[in-house]
């Protein structure tokens, strides 16, 4: 009987060290060495549950109330999430009763506002769960200095990135950002992604609006996603525009730090 392979160890294995990316793994004869088979089963189904993990709106709901926000616990017209991952569409706009909650708000309280901010399920209502309070939590603390006033905070299930602009629409705001879950991948199961919208409106594109993706503990922190957005928004201010003519060019530096850094090396 010939002898079963045994796993063989490449020889960049401590390259692994350096990054999560599933490099160096070894080989059994053919094929992967079965920790990293098994590792790669795990990481797949992880990715599974985190799209189809419902939002505890009402929990994260309370949350954001005990911080001192209004907050708004609206739906996009997806009314299932089976529906909202085979229709795409009907999570880029509110359902009705939430459009006429929302305009029932903005009827009562008159004058628009300088932000909304809406918090999304998206396609990893784990990173949600996990990183949209204390994110929210750095983005208000730079928001007060500069005096921009602040919509009640928006809590949408079943919702696609766009829908934020119908949201920052209707509550008359001049600028929206949306927290929302991102797609999971084999190494990231909770990464939120960041969108920013100058003068949001039904009909924006993708063209018009900033992304800043990978914002969790493994990834962007949340200090410089917050000192990243505030960049943006001033700067869209003073353009009145947003998008891919709205380059990110912030210094690459914490909130913490107050010594000037090259933000793009490409651009020294």
């Amino acid at each position: 009987m010939p002898d079963k392979p045994t796993a063989i160890t490449n020889p960049w294995a401590h390259l692994r060290q350096l990054t999560p990316a599933r490099i160096a793994l070894g080989r059994a004869g053919a094929s992967l060495p079965t920790d990293a088979q098994l590792d790669f089963q795990f990481a797949h189904a992880q990715a599974r549950d985190a799209v189809h993990l419902s939002l505890d709106c009402a929990d994260l709901a309370v949350q954001i109330e005990q911080q001192g926000h209004t907050c708004l616990q609206l739906h996009s017209a997806a009314p299932d999430r089976n529906t909202y991952l085979q229709r795409p569409d009907l999570g880029r706009r509110l359902s009705d009763e939430s459009a006429i909650e929302l305009d029932k708000h903005t009827h009562q309280n008159g004058a628009g506002y300088d932000l909304a901010i809406v918090i999304a399920d998206g396609l990893s209502a784990l990173a949600v769960q996990r990183h949209a309070l204390p994110l929210l939590q750095r983005i208000e603390e730079q928001i007060e200095k500069d005096g921009w006033s602040l919509a009640p905070i928006t809590l949408v299930q079943q919702s696609r990135v766009a829908l934020g602009d119908e949201v920052g629409e209707r509550l008359k705001a001049k600028m929206v950002v949306m927290l929302l879950g991102e797609r999971p991948g084999l190494s990231s199961p909770d990464s939120l992604g960041l969108y920013f919208t100058y003068d949001p409106k039904v009909g924006r594109t993708d063209a018009d609006r900033n992304c800043i993706s990978n914002i969790r503990l493994e990834g962007l922190s949340y200090n410089l996603a917050a000192h990243r957005l505030i960049h943006l928004m001033r700067e869209a201010c003073r353009r009145q525009l947003s998008g891919v003519n709205l380059k990110d060019e912030a210094e690459m530096l914490s909130l913490d730090d107050n010594s000037p850094k090259v933000g793009n090396f490409l651009l020294s």
